[in-house]
């Protein structure tokens, strides 16, 4: 399976990738845990059939030390008793940010006050832009068909 365009080779798709990544490096530094930051690109991937993603990211988050089965457990993470309360929030902040034209109002006031319980207002910030910048990664795969599984860990710098 081939992409239908590759983007790092295309002038202006090479360009796009690039300010994306450079602005994902904002939030690198923000304060946001590396293990929320992974999670949050896992979930908002799934939804979005973005099997590049969920590669990377899956393998991005065991190379920083991730368990295995919280990874397994990320699509039910609303059932699972391995996340903490303050991740269990980014997750939900998340999904109802990639799922914005599922629910009129985007995301809920709840879902705003109880992600800003457990993270200041740099970190909500960078829970933002991630949720913001994943789904504009995933966009771009899944229009191109970007295939899956060969990605490994720091490939992209």
């Amino acid at each position: 399976m081939n992409a239908r365009l590759n983007f790092l080779e295309n002038p202006v798709a090479a360009k796009y990738v690039k300010h994306l990544v450079a602005a994902s490096r904002a939030v690198t530094d923000s304060g946001l845990p590396i293990a929320t930051q992974e999670l949050v690109k896992l979930r908002a991937s799934q939804i979005n059939g973005c099997g590049f993603c969920v590669d990377m990211h899956t393998k991005d988050a065991l190379h920083h030390g991730e368990d295995a089965t919280r990874l397994h457990m990320v699509a039910a993470w609303r059932e699972a008793t391995v996340f903490t309360d303050a991740e269990r929030a980014a997750l939900e902040l998340a999904e109802q940010g990639t799922r914005i034209a599922d629910a009129a109002g985007g995301v809920t006031d709840e879902a705003w006050a109880n992600a800003a319980k457990y993270y200041d207002e740099d970190q909500l910030a960078a829970l933002v832009c991630t949720i913001a910048l994943i789904n504009a990664f995933n966009r771009g795969n899944v229009m191109l068909q970007q295939p899956a599984g060969d990605y490994q860990p720091g490939q992209f710098g």
